[in-house]
């Protein structure tokens, strides 16, 4: 079984072993024609069932064909110009590279005798990032799994950061249609189902600021204590972006902790088109940035930046075994004084090798495309007399509603467009994804694939609207 691990004696195993598994995906990246099979979980779970783990083959050849059987051959593919669905964007080859080098070297970068350069390298990112968000000289950050976890480590600094003694009286202002890791976040730090206080959108799904104003004044009018604005720069339903220098505002004349959800939006600090949709992000008090949805880089990519370094105390602890306070003294960088985690993947690597090869600006020119390509297919929708397009695209999402003609029962209209959506998922031929605006069903592109094109969104449009006609002739054919 020593055969099996990594060491300078099974170098040659490892490069044929992993030779095999990339031209397994290789093959099946080029040769896949649509984004999905349409597989069933009741086809797939038998498959899967039937494995017995207790019983090795022993044989990579055989393992891959087994997981070609299980998973390649059914996977979603999210570099198919047709999924058009969640926050998943196809990923660039340096950053796989980089992939590859971290998970066979698998160093750990919580501290520095266990990742040396690795650490800087990762400090050397968070300088870079903090830079263009512009956040000033005494920012600081850390590499996290994500952006719910980068939005959790902001709101316990601002939790910390908080004048009372007493989180029962903590409040945290965010908008309606804000990540749901915001409330999430509020009861793991232990606040009441009160403290998240949502305020309503405008037209175009951003923040409105007088209802923030009024509520700020009530909070403090009822001795309550404002914790956190959480501002979003790119909404995970609609793209919006809040707007950040009115908020950024009010969190100064308020004195209370700005926090900016830029895990989706973040992509716009490389753009070379459209930088000014961000404008006052740079001074928020904390920045959540998700590398892998914006800047093409796999899961898991992310980053929660501060203004104030001092402020990232809140989640430090020491452990002789680990990071004693001697070290500091001693100016040892170990980066798990930073982080809610301890074992942590040298993620940062992606992004490294994806800057290194290609550039921050190749990195925006790719994000610029697609958020072009939204407001190209804004205009498809928009001119469509069969679809209702809620709002103008702020970055590359869509939010649509197909809208017959001859039927004007909205629970029935309901019906059809999820009905489209699932006889979609399940001929493989695209993928969407859906959501509820005003209480009804809604369909959603989400558009992070440079290689998607107009034609691609007419297509799936038509083929949408084809799903949905079909539907309400059966049904009424059926109610006749």
């Amino acid at each position: 079984m020593r055969s099996h691990l990594l060491n300078g004696l099974t170098a040659e195993h490892y490069r044929s072993s992993v030779t095999e598994g990339v031209e397994r995906v290789a093959a099946k990246l080029a040769t896949t024609d649509r984004p999905f099979t349409g597989v069933t979980v009741d086809a797939l779970t038998p498959r899967v069932d039937a494995i017995d783990l207790d019983r090795p083959l022993s044989d990579t050849a055989a393992v891959l064909d087994e997981l070609e059987d299980l998973y390649l051959k059914d996977a979603v593919y999210f570099h198919h110009p047709r999924y058009l669905a969640h926050l998943n964007c196809p990923v660039v080859i340096p950053a796989v590279l980089g992939e590859a080098v971290l998970t066979a070297v698998n160093s750990s970068l919580d501290t520095w005798d266990q990742s040396a350069g690795g650490t800087l390298i990762e400090r050397k990112l968070i300088d870079w990032t903090t830079r263009r968000i512009g956040l000033g000289p005494a920012a600081d950050g850390v590499f996290t799994s994500g952006g719910t976890q980068s939005n959790l480590q902001a709101l316990l600094l601002a939790r910390e950061e908080a004048k009372t003694d007493s989180v029962a009286d903590l409040r945290i202002f965010t908008s309606e249609v804000s990540h749901f890791s915001v409330q999430k976040s509020a009861k793991l730090l232990g606040l009441g189902p009160d403290s998240v206080v949502c305020l309503p959108v405008d037209h175009d799904k951003r923040m409105q600021t007088v209802a923030l104003a009024h509520e700020l004044e009530r909070c403090r009018r009822d001795g309550l204590v404002p914790m956190a604005v959480v501002a979003t720069a790119g909404t995970t339903d609609f793209g919006s972006i809040d707007p950040l220098p009115e908020i950024a505002e009010l969190c100064a004349q308020y004195g209370v902790w700005m926090h900016v959800d830029a895990a989706y939006g973040c992509g716009l600090l490389a753009s070379l088109k459209h930088r000014d949709r961000i404008a006052g992000i740079e001074r928020a008090d904390s920045v959540t940035v998700d590398y892998h949805k914006s800047f093409f880089q796999p899961v898991s990519s992310s980053a929660v930046l501060v203004r104030d370094a001092a402020t990232l105390r809140h989640a430090t602890y020491h452990a002789e075994y680990l990071n004693p306070r001697r070290m500091v003294q001693e100016r040892i960088p170990n980066q798990v004084d930073k982080s809610l985690q301890t074992t942590r993947r040298f993620d940062a690597l992606k992004l490294w090798m994806t800057l290194r090869v290609m550039g921050a600006d190749g990195v925006g020119a790719l994000f610029d495309e697609v958020c072009d390509l939204a407001a190209e297919g804004w205009k498809l929708l928009a001119a469509d007399p069969r679809f209702d397009v809620v709002v103008e695209p702020a970055l590359s999402t869509l939010v649509f509603r197909y809208i017959p003609a001859t039927v004007t029962d909205p629970a029935a209209i309901d019906r059809a467009n999820l009905y489209a959506r699932k006889a979609l998922f399940a001929s493989g031929d695209a993928v969407v994804a859906g959501t509820k605006v005003g209480g009804r069903h809604y369909l959603k592109f989400t558009l992070l694939n440079p290689e998607t094109t107009p034609a691609d969104i007419a297509a799936v449009l038509d083929l949408i609207a084809g799903h949905a006609e079909q539907y309400l002739g059966e049904s009424l054919d059926r109610a006749s």
